[in-house]
C-alpha cells in the first residue's frame, strides 16, 4: 500500500515550485522502494496567509487515513530564525514551518509530540535560503512516509514554545453578534468565526430573519439549514460543512455583494 503525503501551499500552479517538491519526494520514495501517493489539498492559499492554510488543513486532514503525512509550506518567514517542525498527533504527521500553521492540531489534540528538523541527512545536500519547501520539508516528508523514526530528525520541542495563531473570537451581546470573516471560498460564501450555538444565544435559529450589517450597509438574510430553504438570489445564513456559520447568496457571490474580505467584521442581529 502506498504511503500518502498531502501538500498545502501558497505557491499556485503557474510556477514549477510544486512540481519540484513532488519530484524530490518521488525520487526519495523510489530510492527507498516504497511508493507514495501525493495529494494536493490546495496550492491556492492567499500568499503568505498562514491562517488560511491552517483552516484548509483543519478541513482536509481528518478525512485522510491514519498515518498520512501532511506537508504545509506557507512560509513568509523562510530564511529567518523560525524553526522547521514535525508534529505527530494520534492520526497523522505534519511537516512545515513553526509559524502557527498547525494550530488546529496543537490545540485540538491531547496527545501530540514535536521535533525540530535539524538532521542534515534528511534534507537535500544543498539548501536554498528561500525554498525550504523543496530542500528541507519535502525530503523530510518523503522519509517519514518511508518509515523513518521521528526522533532521528532532531531534538524534541517543548509544546509550550510552539507558535500558535490567534483566532479571533466573536463578540456576543444580548441581541447581536460581532463576527469576523475567516475565509471566503471560490463561490463567494463567507465563513464566519461563529458557531450555531452562539447564534442561538441571540435568538437566531433556522427560520429566523437576520439583519446583517457590513460596514455602513444593512441587508436581511434568512437563517437556513440548506440552500434549498431559500429562493435563488436570497441571502442565507447557514451552518457550513465545518460547523461554522457562513453567509451566502443562493447561486450568487456573497463576498462580492457585501464587499468583504478576510478579517472584516459583520454584525448579525435577529430581526
Amino acid at each position: 500500500m502506498s504511503a500518502i503525503i498531502t501538500l498545502t501551499t501558497d505557491f499556485g500552479t503557474r510556477d514549477a515550485y510544486v512540481a519540484e517538491m513532488k519530484g524530490v519526494m518521488l525520487e526519495i520514495a523510489a530510492a527507498a522502494g516504497r511508493p507514495v501517493h501525493l495529494v494536493d489539498v490546495t496550492h491556492e492559499v492567499e500568499r503568505h496567509d498562514v491562517t488560511e492554510a491552517a483552516l484548509a488543513l483543519d478541513a482536509a486532514a481528518p478525512h485522510f487515513p491514519p498515518g498520512t503525512v501532511h506537508l504545509a509550506v506557507v512560509d513568509p518567514g523562510v530564511g529567518t530564525d523560525r524553526r522547521e517542525l514535525v508534529v505527530q498527533t494520534e492520526r497523522a504527521v505534519f511537516v512545515g514551518p513553526d509559524n502557527g500553521v498547525f494550530t488546529p492540531f496543537l490545540d485540538g489534540s491531547t496527545a501530540w509530540r514535536a521535533w525540530e528538523l535539524r538532521a542534515p541527512e534528511y534534507r537535500l545536500p544543498s539548501v536554498s535560503r528561500t525554498f525550504h519547501g523543496r530542500d528541507i520539508f519535502s525530503p523530510v516528508a518523503a522519509h517519514l512516509a518511508g518509515g523513518v523514526d521521528l526522533g532521528k530528525l532532531g531534538p524534541a520541542l517543548d509544546p509550550a514554545g510552539l507558535e500558535r495563531l490567534e483566532v479571533p473570537q466573536p463578540s456576543i451581546g444580548e441581541t447581536r453578534i460581532r463576527a469576523t470573516v475567516l475565509y471566503i471560498d471560490r463561490f463567494g460564501n463567507v465563513q464566519l468565526n461563529v458557531r450555531a450555538d452562539q447564534l442561538a444565544q441571540v435568538g437566531i435559529e433556522p427560520g429566523a430573519r437576520v439583519e446583517v450589517e457590513a460596514g455602513f450597509e444593512r441587508y436581511f438574510a434568512s437563517a437556513a439549514r440548506t440552500f434549498a430553504d431559500a429562493r435563488i438570489g436570497d441571502i442565507v445564513l447557514y451552518e457550513d460543512a465545518y460547523a461554522n456559520i457562513a453567509l451566502a447568496i443562493n447561486r450568487g457571490d456573497a463576498a462580492r455583494m457585501f464587499s468583504v474580505r478576510v478579517g472584516d467584521e459583520l454584525r448579525l442581529t435577529s430581526a
